[in-house]
Order: C-alpha cells, then structure tokens, then sequence
C-alpha cells in the first residue's frame, strides 16, 4: 500500500502548528501547537488519537527543538515521522512572489528563491524557512512541499494585478497586487461550487475570509481574478489591528507633518489600527458585547468594518458580472451572524439576502443562510487551509513516492 500520511507544518516566528493527515479520507490523526519559543514559558499543546490533549510546558529554544518535541508527541501516540506511511511534509509558506504558481517540491533551489522573496514578507518567510530547514534535517529523505500563500490569486489579470504607477519602477521592486490567504480561498471556493452542487468550473463566488486578518477575493470557474490583499496583508478590508484601505498620502503626512518615523508608521497601520485602533477590540464578540451595552466607539468600529466589507461585495459584484454565491469564513465570518446578516443588508438588488433563523444557526459544516428561492446562494463554508495543504501536497508526490 502507498504511504497515505502528510504532515502539514506551519513555521512562525515563535511558534509551530501542525496537523498529521490521513489522506485516504482526509481524517486528522494528530494536531498540535508549539508556541512561545525561544522563551522559558514555551508550551507544546497536542491532540493525538488517544482521549484528551497533552501539554508540555518549559523552555524550548528553537524551531529544531520544537519540532523534535513535536516528533516524541507524534511518536509516543505510533506515528512517528519514521513512519512508512508518511508520505510527505506540506509547508505552508506565506510569500512566493511569481516564481511559484502553484505547490512546488521544495530543493535547495527553491529554498533559494524563498529566501530572495523574504523583503516581500520579512516577517512570514524567514519563519517558514527555518520550519522547513528543520523538517529536511530530520527527513532528509521525504518529499517535502511548499504550498504558498500567494499561489491561487497568480491567475489574477494584469488589470487587477498591476497598481497605476510607473511599469519600470513597479518591476525592478516587484510591486504588484498578490494577494493573502490563498490556501483558504482556494478551499471555500470549491467547498461553496460542492455545496450548490456544482462544479468549480461552473461557478462564480465571492470568499471573504473573516479573521484577526481578514481579505476578499473574486472567484470565477475556479480562478481568483482579483483579490483584496496586494503587495502586503494590509491591503483592503479592516481587518483586527490592520487598517485595511487607506490614501498612500495619509504616510506621507504622519511622517512629514507628525514625525513619525517609518517604523512608527508601519507599527502604527498594522498594529494597532483596525478595530484595535477604533475602539481598544479587535476581538468581534466583545465588540458585539460593547454594542450591545450601548458603547459608541464599539458601534462606529462595527460599522465602519461593515461599510468596508459591502463596499468589496459590491465591487465583485461588478467584477464578477454573475455571482453564484458569497461564502464567509474563518473565524468572525463563521461564527459572527451580525456581521453578515450586516454586511448583506441593503444588497437585495444585487440578489442578496439572509434568512435570519438560518444564519443564527451555529455549525460545523458548510450551510446556506441565503432564503429558499434566492438569486445567489449566501453561504457559511468553515476554511480548512491544513487539509488543502495536505492535498495539494499528497496530489503533488502521494503517489509517486517509492
């Protein structure tokens, strides 16, 4: 029998989650998450198939050390990376650029090329460089993947790719649109086409992926034509402590006008801006619970992040020209029904609407919360980004391995 296990790893600057998979049926043999490293109060947290998590708490002092402790977890439960049924690792890796348009082995010269893309995400890749230099010291033998961020919005067009500034200079210092959370549009997207009883191919979406981060992405026959996200994650939506869209001027005036520094700045618009800026949250359900108890600031945060939220709606809507379906995820579009039974208010001429029992309605798997009968399908689709690095991964080398 072929190995039918990946192991999906996901390096960050301190931490390690990881997930082991059997892709026979996507089951999840074993999770965890590795945190705090580099610190005295490190603490793994692991789920295996036996009842209950385990935790170990203590000092681990780097990524090798994590995922050795990461490795005993896994072994102590008989799945040891030594197994001969894991396959492969699957990395996720935030930034790659448009050197790789889709999930790539990974060799010393792609390990090149990731460590060339890091001034595009400084702070993302460098950690998923260190994961994945750690995971080939321990496997050198295994197959090991690189699943990229950026990989689905590649198909973009050069007219929503491109920002209007000087070709020449917008080349030498690869400035254009790439666009974030591309393993978890990826995913929705097909799950919402499933969930209508369609193909990809047949099907026009809208995601919006609702976390702490938070992006948009225009989805027709299965090809993200326009994102969001751009050159960085703050592009866009307001997000938790990011600000989303904003005048390039508003830099120009903090530094020349507030003597802001650079890094000021930079602290300033993905730190603490967002709902953190506005009203000291950048948790919804404590915003819901200010709302709820009359507090101004908590409503006018709420309100712009919906006002932002509808405003892409209804741009991809245009972009779209047909939409078969609006699908929230991740965690505020999964579980906040205020937030879209918000954002879709108003937008009944544009065939959009929720039914308010069906969207008050908490679940596990993908459900429609649109009116029997509605023009377009409005839908809750829980991302799984773990399991679509798994299967990028296991359809890459699954089968393939000897």
């Amino acid at each position: 029998m072929s190995p039918s296990r990946v192991l999906v790893l996901n390096s960050g600057s301190s931490s390690v989650k990881y997930q082991l998979l059997d892709m026979r049926d996507g089951s999840r043999l074993a999770m965890g998450l590795v945190e705090r490293i580099g610190e005295r109060s490190s603490r793994l947290r692991h789920t295996g198939p036996a009842a209950g998590p385990r935790e170990q708490h203590g000092p681990i002092a780097g990524h090798e050390a994590a995922l050795k402790a990461m490795a005993e977890e896994l072994t102590a439960d008989g799945l040891g990376l030594d197994s001969p049924e894991l396959a492969a690792i699957g990395h996720r890796v935030v930034h790659g650029g448009m050197s790789f348009t889709e999930p790539t082995v990974i060799d010393d010269a792609v390990l090149a090329e990731i460590e060339r893309l890091i001034p595009l995400a400084p702070l993302h890749n460098p950690a998923n460089l260190t994961g994945i230099r750690t995971a080939r010291a321990l496997r050198p033998d295994l197959p090991q993947v690189a699943v990229f961020d950026t990989a689905f919005h590649t198909t973009m067009p050069e007219s929503a790719a491109r920002y209007a500034i000087d070709p020449a200079v917008a080349d030498r210092y690869r400035i254009r649109r790439y666009g974030f959370h591309g393993t978890s549009h990826a995913y929705v997207s097909r799950a919402a086409a499933r969930l209508l009883g369609r193909t990809p191919e047949e099907v026009n979406v809208i995601v919006l992926h609702l976390g702490n981060g938070a992006s948009a992405s225009a989805v027709r026959g299965g090809r993200c034509v326009d994102t969001s996200m751009g050159l960085t994650p703050l592009e866009g939506l307001v997000m938790g402590t990011r600000s989303g869209d904003l005048d390039p001027a508003v830099i120009f005036h903090l530094a020349r006008v507030g003597g802001m520094s650079m890094d000021e700045i930079d602290t300033l618009l993905n730190k603490r801006s967002g709902l953190f800026g506005l009203c000291g949250d950048n948790d919804m359900r404590e915003i819901r619970r200010r709302i709820d108890e009359g507090d101004e600031a908590a409503r006018l945060a709420f309100d712009i992040y919906v006002h932002r939220l509808k405003k892409y709606i209804g741009a991809y809507c245009a972009v779209l020209g047909r939409v078969d379906a609006v699908a929230f995820t991740a965690g505020v579009g999964e579980n906040a029904a205020p937030v879209r039974e918000a954002a879709v208010a108003g937008l009944e001429g544009l065939g959009l609407a929720v039914d308010p029992e069906l969207n008050a309605v908490r679940a596990d798997e993908p459900r429609l919360i649109s009116p029997a009968g509605a023009r377009v399908a409005v839908a809750v689709v829980p991302t799984d980004e773990e399991l679509e690095i798994a299967t990028q991964t296991y359809a890459l080398v699954g089968t393939g391995r000897k």
